[in-house]
Order: structure tokens, then C-alpha cells, then sequence
């Protein structure tokens, strides 16, 4: 990895578990650490400004989603990926996370491994994810994830909104169930909503406004190479089930190929 990847976590050094710290710096990301009080953590983002944030759900003076919504009151050229771990998990807390712009939600205990793999691939180092897990002996996350992760974000949607979640499970459906595309509807938005716990309907609203925003970030290339019919005449953006059957019948056709 030319440049290393800085990830700040809050806990003391000297505290920090030194296996879980060395299968960090193997893959390549450059420590440092911030004790776990929220506001001590904003000032450690404003003077490292890190690429990722690890740390905990709960900390004194803010939490982890006061350190993130407190972001525009600190000069940051860029705003890290934000990874939250906690002893304990609800549906109802995993929505207020991502829709506070939290990456990845983690509960303990964890394997090392698997979040080392998972900040990687989330950080934007497709071309080197194989490349640096092997070398350093850090377990593959499951090639389907990877795949489809890293097509959301070379098209440009951006892993904080709930519509990437969502389109992240359709497509990974789509390929495992191809019929399921045929009844976006009545099986496709449902099994997703009872996912989420959330309603089919807000499903596909969301899967709509984040294809809206890739259209308007992203990268014309990648764009063209998935959806150049659609680019190129006056039919507009794909709709929710053509941009999840064209990326799933892709997908599925590289795995035929490859095997």
C-alpha cells in the first residue's frame, strides 16, 4: 500500500490489545490512539485527521454520534469513515448509526481480522485487498461482499446513506436467487424491510435516492461501463430494479467466467 492509511482508536496504547494493533499495522494502517473520551477524540481527529475512526459506542462527554455530528465545528480537510464497536446491538440502534453517518457497526467480541478486511475494502484499496490480506495472513471477507462493495463504490454510492445498505443486499439477493428480480415488489423490498426492520416502501425510496446521488457523483466511466444504454439516450437513470438486475447479471457472469 503506497500510503498508508491512518486509523485513530480510542483507547490508550498501552491499553490496546498489541495482537489486534500489530494485524492493523501488517495491513498497512499507521496507529494512533486517543483516550476514550469523546471529546478527547474530536481533538485527536482535528490534529491527526485520520482516514478511519475506531471507537467505542459509549464514551464520557460525547458519544460516538456526538464525535460525528460534531465534525463541522473542527478545520478537517476530510471526514474519516467512522467504525463503532459495542458489547451490545438492536436493530433500532444500527439505524441510528448509519443514519448518523457511521460506516460499520461492530459488536464484541469481534474477529480482528474480519474488521481489519472490512476497513480495507471500505476505505476505496480494491486493487490491493487480496494483495495485502494474503500477504499478511488476515482472512478473506466473503468474495461476493467484496465484489459487490466495491462496484457501489466505484459507481459512487456512498456507504453512509441507508440506500447502500439496502442496494448492497438486493444485488447480493439477485445473484443468489436470480428470480427474485422478477418480483422486486412482492419478495425483493420485503425481505430486505424485514432485514432492517423497516418498511418495503422506505426500501425502495431509499434505493431510489441512492442511485439519484450516485448519478450525480459519480464516475462517468464506471457509469458508461454498467449502464451506457441508459447514459446515452433520454431514458435517464435506471430504475431500482434495472440498476440491481444489471449489477447482479455482471456480477454473475464474472463468477461463471472466472470458475
Amino acid at each position: 500500500m503506497q500510503n498508508a492509511l491512518k486509523l485513530l482508536i480510542s483507547d490508550e496504547r498501552d491499553e490496546f490489545n498489541r495482537e489486534y494493533a500489530q494485524i492493523f499495522e501488517n495491513a498497512g494502517f499507521r496507529l494512533s490512539f486517543s483516550p476514550k473520551d469523546g471529546l478527547k477524540v474530536l481533538d485527536k481527529i482535528e490534529e491527526e485527521q485520520p482516514d478511519l475512526v475506531l471507537m467505542d459506542l459509549f464514551m464520557p462527554h460525547l458519544d460516538s454520534i456526538g464525535v460525528i455530528r460534531s465534525m463541522q465545528r473542527i478545520k478537517i480537510q476530510k471526514v474519516p469513515l467512522f467504525f463503532v464497536k459495542s458489547t451490545f446491538s438492536s436493530p433500532t440502534l444500527e439505524r441510528e448509526l448509519f443514519n448518523n453517518g457511521v460506516s460499520y457497526f461492530i459488536v464484541e467480541p469481534f474477529q480482528i481480522k474480519d474488521l481489519t478486511a472490512k476497513m480495507l475494502e471500505l476505505s476505496g484499496y480494491y486493487n490491493t485487498i487480496e494483495e495485502t490480506l494474503e500477504e499478511n495472513n488476515v482472512n478473506h471477507l466473503p468474495s461476493l461482499e467484496i465484489q459487490v462493495t466495491e462496484i457501489l463504490h466505484q459507481i459512487g454510492v456512498p456507504a453512509h446513506i441507508k440506500g447502500y445498505h439496502y442496494l448492497r443486499d438486493s444485488i447480493i439477493m439477485a445473484i443468489e436467487t436470480p428470480e427474485i428480480i422478477n418480483a422486486v415488489t412482492k419478495q425483493l423490498y420485503p425481505s430486505v424491510a424485514k432485514r432492517y426492520e423497516t418498511t418495503s416502501s422506505r426500501v425502495e425510496r431509499a434505493i431510489r435516492h441512492a442511485i439519484e446521488v450516485a448519478w450525480d457523483r459519480g464516475d462517468v466511466d464506471v457509469l458508461n461501463s454498467y449502464f451506457g444504454y441508459t447514459i446515452h439516450n433520454t431514458r435517464g437513470k435506471p430504475t431500482n430494479s434495472e440498476f440491481i438486475a444489471m449489477i447482479s447479471d455482471k456480477l454473475r457472469l464474472q463468477m461463471k467466467t472466472a470458475s
